[in-house]
């Protein structure tokens, strides 16, 4: 019985060793960024970039660094807002080509607003919670098919100068380490 018990522990190490070896050790991603934001009351669209690098110590576990950078040009206003967010992300790898994640990030976010010569900027705290899918294209690299986040800020002082936006991106993820197989 204890040969068996030994034997049977043996084949369930080798096999979480075999799962840690098809995780990708490292991840960046790079892409398109939509941000809907909502400044006291109304709504504006910036587009940009985003970018993240992801080192993942366990097989559905990763930690995340993200940096975003928007501009909009409404009313002839032209105001960049950069997003730098750090945090743990959750993966459903498998044996399918989908990779799903979820990920909460916090962090800051700095906006710099012009308009005809007159410029202002602030420092603020940040956090995105949400999620997307990874569809593998080769061993290497993934297309992000999409990333949507509910992203937190908070400028300007009082109860009512929170901004929910909404953050939606898409792109080309690179990865590696880990094996070929059913990455």
């Amino acid at each position: 019985m204890r040969k068996l018990f030994l034997v049977s522990a043996l084949f369930l190490f080798l096999g979480l060793s075999a799962i840690a070896q098809d995780t990708p050790k490292a991840e960046v991603f790079g892409g398109y960024s939509y941000l809907r934001a909502s400044v006291v009351g109304a709504g504006f669209n910036f587009n940009g970039a985003s970018g993240s690098f992801a080192f993942n110590p366990s097989h559905w576990w990763g930690i995340v660094g993200d940096v975003g950078g928007y501009h909009n040009s409404d009313f002839g206003t032209s105001t960049n807002l950069i997003t730098y967010l750090f945090g743990p992300r959750f993966s459903a790898r498998g044996h399918s080509r989908l990779t799903p994640f979820v990920q909460a990030l916090f962090g800051g976010a700095h906006v710099n607003a012009s308009f005809i010569g007159i410029s202002n900027s602030e420092n603020t705290f940040a956090a995105a919670l949400g999620g997307g899918i990874d569809a593998r294209v080769t061993h290497s690299f993934s297309f992000r098919v999409i990333q949507a986040e509910f992203l937190f800020t908070k400028f300007t002082d009082g109860a009512d100068n929170r901004q929910n936006n909404a953050r939606i991106s898409t792109g080309i993820v690179y990865r590696w380490g880990g094996s070929e197989n059913n990455q």
